[in-house]
C-alpha cells in the first residue's frame, strides 16, 4: 500500500495533502470537498479532472489538511497540494505537462508575500507625512 504525503503554500496558508491507494474520494480538513462552495469545489477539482482526462479511472483516496491563511488562500494551497501528491504518486511526465500548460501554479508556487511595514512609516510603501510651512 503506496502512501505519500505532499505539501502546498500560498501565503500563510499551508496543506499537507495524504495520497493512498483507494476509490477516488477526496476530503478537505477532513469533510467531503461537496461542504466547500461551488467555485471552490471547482478550484480543488481541477488537478482531479486533468489527471481523470490524461489517466482515467482515479485509483486513489487524497485527504487535505490546511492550516493557516483565509479561505481562499487554503483553497489554492489544497489545490497545489492534490496536483504535486498526483503527480509524486503517479509520476506521468504528459500528466505534468498537462498541469504546466493549463496553469503553471498547479504545479509552482506562487513565492509573493505580503511586504513588511517599514520603521516609522505606518504601511509599507506609504511615507510619513509632512508639512512646509
Amino acid at each position: 500500500m503506496n502512501k505519500l504525503v505532499v505539501t502546498g503554500k500560498r501565503k500563510t496558508a499551508i496543506a499537507k495533502a495524504t495520497i493512498e491507494d483507494g476509490k477516488g474520494k477526496v476530503t478537505f480538513n477532513k469533510k467531503p470537498i461537496a461542504f466547500l462552495s461551488d467555485l471552490q469545489q471547482l478550484e480543488i477539482s481541477e488537478p482531479l479532472i486533468i489527471s481523470h482526462n490524461i489517466l482515467g479511472d482515479l485509483k486513489f483516496d487524497i485527504s487535505v489538511n490546511v492550516k493557516g491563511g483565509g479561505i481562499a488562500c487554503q483553497v489554492e494551497a489544497g489545490r497545489l497540494a492534490v496536483a504535486r501528491a498526483i503527480l509524486k504518486f503517479t509520476k506521468n511526465k504528459d500528466l505534468e505537462s498537462a498541469f504546466l500548460s493549463y496553469d503553471r501554479h498547479m504545479v509552482v508556487a506562487d513565492t509573493r508575500r505580503k511586504e513588511t511595514c517599514k520603521p516609522g512609516d505606518s504601511k509599507a510603501r506609504s511615507m510619513r507625512q509632512t508639512s512646509f510651512r
